[in-house]
């Protein structure tokens, strides 16, 4: 009998031991994070304007008006335009320059720290250069008129006029700043997928005639969908969460053409001080987010039934 009690005994120690390393992270992510996640769950049901007092229970009044809000969907609008504009970028330009550095010729190094080195970069430091850059009198302006390509230069973070009739220039603006820096980082998933494939692969199909650019969409593409899947849904999350470039080079403006759902969180929490209101816009955003997570999964699950 007690040497069953003991064999039991152990059974449960190994089941309990790694839940013990785990319990400091556990207990750390529950104060910081699964706890306020709870807090803002339950105050996007309440009005809570006067932080003096407690909050008030007000059940869907919060969804009501979010529903009814023209801002709110306003920046939803903007958010998918970004995920439209930025995504397909994001997720085939870093591919070609993967395909471009992985080459063995002399000095790629060097490129690959070139394209590289936007990621290192602060995004503080990064959106202040390019809104210099995107002065009235700054170097893009000053180019255009120069070449007289447009003499009286181009408002870019300053005019809610849409490009193509499409996006506002000014958020067209701010995603070329986070595709510049997104660039680089993708490349890097890319190379080591790129690397992983083995060299008689290509001399293979190059005895089948497959050769130069083809060999790239019959053999390259076709392998590197896991790594396409990850980057489109990385990327998708990072475009809806945005919100650094936004803070920096447009606060939103102008008339609200470059304003997205994080920045309208952010601005309706601290500016407003509608914490209640803007916790339900975070569960909005928490619930597309999620649906974008649930969605990387899935593929990862078909990828391993195709595999």
């Amino acid at each position: 009998m007690n040497q069953l009690k003991l064999q039991n005994w152990n059974l449960i120690k190994q089941r309990l031991t790694p839940y013990l390393f785990l319990l400091p992270a556990l207990i750390l992510l529950g104060l910081t994070v699964f706890w306020p996640a709870t807090q803002a769950f339950y105050l996007s049901f309440t009005s809570y304007e006067d932080l003096s007092q407690p909050p008030q229970w007000i059940g869907f009044d919060n969804f009501l008006r979010l529903w009814k809000d023209p801002v709110f969907w306003k920046t939803l609008e903007n958010t998918f335009l970004y995920l439209l504009g930025v995504v397909p970028i994001l997720v085939m330009a870093p591919l070609a320059l993967a395909i471009l550095v992985n080459q063995k010729l002399r000095g790629m190094n060097w490129f690959r720290v070139a394209y590289y080195t936007p990621v290192v970069i602060s995004m503080v430091v990064a959106g202040i250069a390019w809104k210099w850059l995107y002065a009235e009198n700054g170097l893009l302006n000053q180019l255009l008129k120069t070449w007289n390509i447009v003499p009286e230069g181009i408002p870019w973070l300053t005019s809610p006029e849409k490009l193509l009739g499409i996006v506002p220039i000014s958020l067209a603006s701010v995603m070329a700043v986070t595709i510049w820096k997104g660039l680089g980082y993708y490349m890097v998933i890319y190379l080591a997928g790129l690397q992983s494939i083995p060299a008689d692969v290509y001399e293979a199909a190059a005895i089948d005639g497959s050769d130069g650019i083809r060999k790239h969409w019959d053999i390259t593409v076709p392998l590197m969908k896991p790594y396409l899947a990850l980057v489109g849904v990385i990327s998708a999350i990072s475009a809806t969460k945005v919100f650094e470039e936004v803070f920096i080079m447009t606060q939103g403006g102008p008339l609200n053409s470059s304003k997205t759902i994080v920045y309208y969180l952010y601005e309706e929490a601290f500016s407003n001080l509608e914490i209640s209101y803007a916790c339900t816009i975070g569960l909005v955003l928490f619930l597309i987010i999620l649906g974008l997570s649930v969605l990387r999964l899935l593929i990862n699950q078909q990828e391993d039934i195709t595999i």
